[in-house]
């Protein structure tokens, strides 16, 4: 009879506690707590851009040409503001998201849905950028959205 010292949940010594420790790559939930730090990094990222794309609409730059008739027509200083606003809160909550702070999943999942509708209306002007924004908007999504906290610890 082969003798294991317990730990203090009651499973034995090498035993995984649940399925989420056997894992590749150690700790429990380490691929899931990378895709929330990708998740915050490219918030960080995506909405320094979004702030510098807004400013170029502000700026009535040559940046974007001219849209014929479009049903969610809205001039482009609106529509830089639009990003300037959104890019703002966007990167201040990916950083939120790298420190780990509990506000901040679900304002990032809030900011990045309304990223995800803004670059959707946003395709005429520039559809190629739209596209890859909103791709990466719905990753921000769920990855911060199939995170699960654990009591005691923050969040990422």
């Amino acid at each position: 009879m082969s003798q294991q010292a317990a730990h203090p949940t009651g499973t034995p010594a090498g035993t995984p506690s649940s399925p989420r420790s056997a894992r590749p790559g150690g700790g429990g939930d380490g691929w899931m707590s990378g895709g929330v730090v990708f998740a915050g990094v490219l918030m960080l990222c995506n909405g320094v851009l979004a702030v510098l794309e807004g400013i170029a609409a502000i700026a009535k730059d040559d940046v974007y040409g001219g849209v014929g008739s479009y049903v969610y027509e809205l001039n482009l200083t609106g529509w830089g503001w639009i990003h300037v606003i959104l890019g703002a809160l966007v990167a201040v909550t990916g950083w939120g998201v790298l420190r780990g702070e509990s506000w901040a999943r679900l304002t990032g999942i809030f900011l990045a849905s309304l990223s995800l509708v803004a670059q959707f209306l946003f395709l005429p002007y520039s559809p190629l950028w739209s596209l890859i924004m909103m791709a990466i908007d719905v990753f921000v999504i769920w990855a911060l959205a199939s995170q699960q906290e654990t009591a005691g610890r923050k969040v990422a």
